[in-house]
């Protein structure tokens, strides 16, 4: 059993008062609670009480990887001379024999690189790099020259050659690669340390070796923060347990390669026959569309949700809220990706990208997540995206989708296993699920991105103190 915990002097809804957290639960709220025997004092110092924050769509183990790979595309690295000067680096560094492995990578930088061009950087060295959107590896000839290449691979050819091109297979190549999952214990650490106490795995290859993986995780203590875990059929037979909840069945849609409607829609029904919602990747307007028309088809339950909706313009607005479909949405790529969408989308399409005020004042639950790697995991970063809807280079994109930061805040603090529902209420009773600021309210929202954490709570186990994490 954890310790109770009395924290004194804490901010909630303008209010300094006094928190008493035992069983995992809020207990009293009041002014000048007097510390009990074997209680923890923890003194907030006039700092911002809110409930914990909760990213309700990222990739842990592609996260806990990225972490120790090279950054290989904006605003890191902007041009193939910068790219060049990174992985050579990169290469020195590493020990001999081992792979190198990068992340980020936009056609921005150096173009529709492949095989040839990696060779002429790192001619001896095994390489992978994989493309923002996370569905690209490139990999150069000495990694090819791993991975047990045969005719009936994924690998991309121009007739009997690879091109160093790997689309969609990626427990394909961590086969042939092998090794271990990485660690979480860090990356979680740093987690909580934002005031993250709660986090959703949409991996569409999720599986019960993955959710095993997971649970042993949890069950350590490696993993800090309460786990939703998304997933394809294989997780249907899995049974929850403390802090691990099972998720939505993942569709991963493309519009340049649509699975066939039918076999769609009876996926969707066996996912709801299991008792379990359905969440649909949706970047483009036809993604959209056509998981739409599918869940029309198929029928709505409760858990069902999108993904992104990158590109959702007033039709398909209307739909999603017609349907009753809850949106989990990135507005953290509004400024590290704006610049790019700004000059590559469609002129027609760019007030629609990564809407928020348009789903809210639609009625539409909607909550807010990083999808780290392929976001930055911070999720102040992300809500001052929300707010300020400009690109990194300064510039408005779709300005009439901001939110105020009470706003942006809520997408964060939003139940994890109901996203966009009823925000969580801070009284008597109430899990302790909490995230405290060095600073009041007033002061944090005037600068998001700039907000840190004194402390963090799950369930009322202090799972993080102090500064950041590295």
């Amino acid at each position: 059993m954890d310790t109770p915990v009395l924290i004194r002097r804490a901010e909630i809804a303008a209010w300094r008062v006094d928190v008493r957290i035992a069983d995992g639960r809020i207990l009293e709220i009041s002014e000048g609670l007097p510390a009990e025997p074997g209680e923890q004092v923890f003194d907030a110092d006039g700092g911002a009480l809110l409930p914990g924050l909760n990213d309700h769509h990222l990739h842990l183990y592609a996260l806990a990887a990225a972490r120790a790979s090279v950054q290989c595309g904006p605003p890191a690295v902007a041009d193939a001379a910068a790219l060049v000067a990174a992985l050579r680096a990169a290469d020195a560094a590493l020990p001999a024999g081992d792979w190198l492995r990068g992340i980020g990578y936009h056609e921005s930088v150096a173009g529709d690189i492949g095989r040839q061009w990696l060779d002429e950087v790192l001619p001896s060295r095994p390489a992978r790099l994989q493309h923002r959107s996370g569905r690209l590896w490139l990999l150069n000839s000495a990694a090819l020259a791993q991975v047990e290449q045969s005719r009936d691979d994924p690998l991309e050819r121009r007739g009997d050659l690879a091109t160093g091109r790997l689309y969609d297979a990626d427990t394909w190549l961590r086969s042939r690669i092998g090794g271990r999952r990485p660690a979480l214990g860090p990356l979680s650490r740093w987690l909580a340390s934002r005031g993250l106490s709660g986090l959703c795995d949409t991996s569409h290859d999720n599986d019960a070796a993955s959710w095993e993986a997971f649970a042993e995780a949890r069950r350590s203590g490696e993993l800090l923060q309460s786990l939703r875990v998304m997933g394809n059929a294989g997780l249907d037979t899995m049974t929850p347990r403390a802090g691990l909840q099972r998720g939505q069945r993942k569709f991963h849609l493309h519009d340049h390669a649509l699975p066939d409607f039918d076999a769609l829609c009876a996926g969707i029904r066996a996912a709801h026959a299991a008792d379990r919602g359905v969440a649909f990747h949706c970047v483009s307007r036809v993604d959209l569309a056509f998981a739409l028309a599918a869940l029309r088809e198929s029928g709505v339950n409760e858990g069902d949700r999108i993904e992104h909706a990158s590109v959702c313009p007033p039709e398909l607005l209307d739909q999603v809220g017609e349907l009753g479909l809850a949106v989990v949405t990135q507005p953290g790529f509004v400024y590290s990706r704006g610049d790019v969408y700004l000059r590559d989308v469609e002129e027609s399409d760019r007030p629609w990208l990564y809407r928020l005020r348009g789903f809210l004042d639609r009625g539409i639950r909607l909550a807010g997540s990083s999808d780290a790697p392929y976001g930055d995991a911070d999720p102040w970063l992300a809500m001052d995206a929300a707010v300020r809807r400009r690109s990194a280079a300064g510039q408005p994109v779709a300005g009439m989708e901001a939110l105020t930061p009470e706003q942006a805040l809520a997408l964060f603090t939003t139940p994890l296993e109901a996203p966009g529902s009823a925000l969580p209420v801070l009284e008597h009773g109430a899990v302790a699920n909490l995230c405290l600021l060095t600073q009041p309210w007033s002061k944090a929202r005037l600068a998001l991105a700039e907000v840190q954490v004194r402390a963090c709570w799950r369930e009322g186990r202090l799972i993080h103190a102090g500064p950041a994490q590295p």
